[in-house]
């Protein structure tokens, strides 16, 4: 009894102590708001019959429902409102690979996004970088003639929120704006100039023998070894005619399932993680319920992929720095700038 209540406080410490995996905070003061390690006993006779919603109307000792859409550790010991600011850099990638690995298509579908809980909604500077360029001729879509010439970031169009100013943007890449209340878009832009896709998807299927085949799935992640990606899924269209699929991963591999849906012909992939430089390969084995009478190739795939890569972007678009007005000389918000990239489509052809 003892191991597993302590096993339950731990881990609703650890629960408020990291957000996405990032420490948020350290203070002991601030966890003991959250987290409770005194038993309530509560008499059942006394207690009315609860609906499914109205459990979290009751009761003293709970975090309000609202707690969910604030930042994880907003209120400093004493009950004062923490002061700081969210800044998240957020890139949905598009590409797609020939069957020989080629990139026939890639486009960046990027946004900044902000979520302030500043009190009094101070002025704020956020600094890009100062080779930016955008528009395919390397000024902006405001025509400002830009002094970093070509740039080694070109984006091809952007908007940015109607509480932005751009008076010094041409000079230094620099937004000025008073935030509004709650989670907005900054900036959001587009970019389909070539860069490094973050993995390499190689995939072969060719027949083994009589209504069998084999199918060989090599994902190389290209990103560095310091970088995690995760939640990463990888699905491919069987022929329609598939009845069986067995699968052999690599040795040791750890935190990867295989399936095979029936239903609708598919070979699903899914991997808890991938680190930077590595590789990693799976093989089916299909049997199947007829002859094939066309190139295996025609009736299977393509390869897709999903996947989320926490504190990584690939069009280098970066914060700088992020300014906020001083209100005293111990004025000191907490910043927060992350950076995440997911995939859009991410298609491999075979």
């Amino acid at each position: 009894m003892y191991c597993s209540y302590e096993k339950i406080l731990i881990g609703s410490a650890f629960f408020f102590h990291q957000d996405f995996g990032y420490v948020q905070t350290t203070s002991t003061e601030v966890l003991k708001s959250y987290v409770f390690n005194e038993p309530i006993v509560v008499d059942a006779a006394r207690l009315q019959p609860l609906g499914p919603a109205a459990i979290f109307m009751q009761g003293t000792k709970r975090m309000p429902g609202t707690a969910v859409t604030k930042s994880v550790v907003a209120n400093e010991p004493g009950g004062r409102k923490r002061e700081e600011i969210f800044v998240d850099i957020i890139e949905k990638i598009s590409v797609t690979f020939s069957s020989s690995g080629y990139i026939l298509t890639s486009e960046i579908d990027g946004t900044i996004q902000m979520k302030s809980y500043l009190s009094g909604n101070p002025e704020i500077r956020l600094a890009l970088n100062e080779d930016l360029s955008i528009g395919r001729g390397g000024g902006t879509i405001y025509d400002y003639r830009s002094s970093s010439g070509s740039g080694a970031v070109i984006l091809d169009d952007c908007n940015f929120h109607e509480s932005v100013r751009l008076d010094s943007f041409d000079m230094d890449r620099t937004l000025s704006l008073v935030p509004p209340d709650g989670e907005f878009p900054v900036m959001n832009y587009r970019m389909t100039q070539e860069f490094k896709p973050p993995f390499r998807i190689n995939c072969l299927i060719e027949e083994a023998g009589q209504l069998k085949a084999e199918v060989i799935i090599k994902v190389r992640a290209e990103f560095p070894s310091n970088i995690t990606a995760n939640t990463i899924a990888v699905q491919m269209p069987l022929p329609k005619y598939t009845t069986r699929a067995s699968f052999e991963l690599e040795p040791g591999a750890v935190g990867q399932r295989t399936d095979f849906k029936e239903a609708n012909k598919k070979l699903e992939w899914g991997l808890k993680k991938i680190v930077g430089g590595s590789e990693h390969t799976l093989r089916a084995k299909l049997t199947f319920s007829q002859e094939s009478h066309a190139n295996l190739t025609k009736e299977a795939g393509p390869v897709s992929m999903t996947f989320t890569i926490p504190m990584y972007n690939v069009s280098r678009l970066q914060v700088k720095y992020l300014q906020i007005a001083k209100k005293s000389s111990s004025y000191n918000p907490y910043r927060w700038v992350r950076y995440v990239t997911q995939a859009n489509s991410y298609v491999a052809r075979i």
